[in-house]
C-alpha cells in the first residue's frame, strides 16, 4: 500500500528523494567523495526544492509532470555545481540562472553532457565515420535497406508515428513539425544484431557485456533501446540503439571489441545517427564522431529524455505519475 500524502510537501519530498537517488547512483561518484551525500540530500530537500516549489504549488493547474521536470532541472544544477567544486578549476562553470527554462540553454546542456561523458565503465570508440539515417528513409545505393522497418521492429515507421523528415526546414526542437514522435527521436544504428531469424546468436552471451543481466528468452534482443553517448567537437549527445547497420549486422568485434569498422561504401562508416542527433551535435550528413555505451544512470537531462514509449525516461515519468495518482486517490479516500 502506498503511504497517504498529507500535503504538497510530501509530493516534493518524494521527487527530491527520487532526484537525489538517481544522482547518487551516477557513475562519476567515487568513494573519496561519498561523504557529501547527506549534504546533497539536504541541498535537494531543504534548501532548493521546497522553497522553490512553494510558488509552484500555488497553481492547481500544475500536473505531476511539473514535479518530475523540476526535479530534473535541480539535478542538472546540482551536478554542475558539484562537478565544478570536485573536478574542475574554479571559474570554469557557472550555475544556470534560475529564470532559465526548457532546453534553450545549449551551453548548459553541452557542459553537463560532456561532464557525464567523461565517466563510465565503457571506453570511447574514437574517430568513427558517422552517417545520418532516418525512419522512413528509402533504399538507395548507399542505403540498400529501406528504413520503414528496423532489425527489431517490423512496423518501425508506424510505431514512430510517421516519416522522420531529415530536412532542417521540416524540423523544430529536434523533432518533425508534422507530428509528435511516439518513440525517442534520438536513435542510432550499430553493425551488430544479436538475433538471427528467431533465435539469439550463439556468440551473444559471450560478447555482449550486459547479456547476463538483461536476457529474457531465446530470440528476444538485449540490444534494442540501449543508451549510447555520441561525441562530436566536444559536444556529447545521448541516444538509444534502435536499428542495425550501416551495411552489416555481424561485426561484434568492432561493436564490443577493439576492431575498427569494416570497409564499406561510406568510407568505412561504423555508426548511423538520427536527424535529432545530427542537429544537436551540429554534424554534417557524413562526419567523424566518437561513441560509447552508457548505463541509463549515466544519462543526464536533455532533449533525449522527452519523447517516446521506448524512452526509459518517459516510462519512468509515466510510472511516477501513476504512483502520484494512486497516492492522491488513497489520500482522498482517507479524508472521507
Amino acid at each position: 500500500m502506498f503511504p497517504v500524502l498529507n500535503s504538497i510537501e510530501d509530493n516534493n519530498q518524494m521527487v527530491a528523494d527520487a532526484a537525489f537517488n538517481h544522482l547518487a547512483r551516477g557513475a562519476f561518484f567515487n568513494k573519496s567523495i561519498r561523504f557529501v551525500f547527506p549534504l546533497m540530500k539536504l541541498f535537494f530537500t531543504g534548501i532548493y526544492l521546497l522553497p522553490c516549489w512553494n510558488a509552484v504549488a500555488q497553481s492547481s493547474e500544475k500536473s505531476s509532470t511539473d514535479f518530475i521536470r523540476y526535479a530534473m532541472q535541480l539535478r542538472t544544477a546540482a551536478l554542475l555545481k558539484f562537478e565544478q567544486q570536485a573536478m574542475l578549476p574554479p571559474g570554469r562553470l557557472a550555475l544556470p540562472d534560475s529564470r532559465t527554462t526548457g532546453w534553450s540553454s545549449a551551453s548548459l546542456l553541452d557542459r553537463l553532457a560532456s561532464l557525464h561523458g567523461a565517466f563510465g565503465r565503457y571506453p570511447w570508440k574514437p574517430n568513427i565515420v558517422t552517417t545520418v539515417f532516418w525512419i522512413g528513409e528509402r533504399a538507395s545505393a548507399k542505403n540498400p535497406v529501406p528504413n520503414n522497418r528496423s532489425s527489431w521492429d517490423q512496423n518501425w515507421s508506424a510505431n514512430y508515428g510517421g516519416y522522420d523528415n531529415p530536412n532542417p526546414g521540416a524540423r523544430r526542437n529536434f523533432v518533425p513539425v508534422s507530428f509528435v514522435p511516439r518513440q525517442n527521436p534520438f536513435y542510432v544504428a550499430l553493425p551488430y544484431n544479436d538475433i538471427n531469424g528467431s533465435h539469439t546468436k550463439p556468440e551473444a552471451r559471450q560478447v555482449i557485456p550486459w547479456f547476463s543481466t538483461t536476457f529474457v528468452r531465446d530470440g528476444q534482443t538485449v540490444l534494442k533501446g540501449r543508451w549510447l553517448a555520441v561525441r562530436h567537437n566536444n559536444k556529447v549527445c545521448y541516444a538509444q540503439w534502435e536499428d542495425c547497420g550501416p551495411f552489416c549486422t555481424d561485426h561484434w568485434q568492432y561493436v564490443f571489441g577493439n576492431e575498427r569498422p569494416k570497409p564499406n561504401l561510406n568510407q568505412s562508416a561504423g555508426l548511423d545517427v538520427s536527424p535529432a542527433v545530427r542537429e544537436y551535435l551540429g554534424m554534417n550528413t557524413k562526419d567523424v564522431c566518437d561513441w560509447k555505451f552508457v548505463e541509463f544512470r549515466e544519462v543526464p537531462p536533455g532533449p533525449w529524455t522527452m519523447y517516446g514509449a521506448n524512452n526509459t525516461f518517459v516510462r519512468l515519468q509515466s510510472q511516477t505519475k501513476t504512483q502520484l495518482a494512486e497516492r492522491t486517490a488513497l489520500s482522498n479516500e482517507s479524508t472521507r
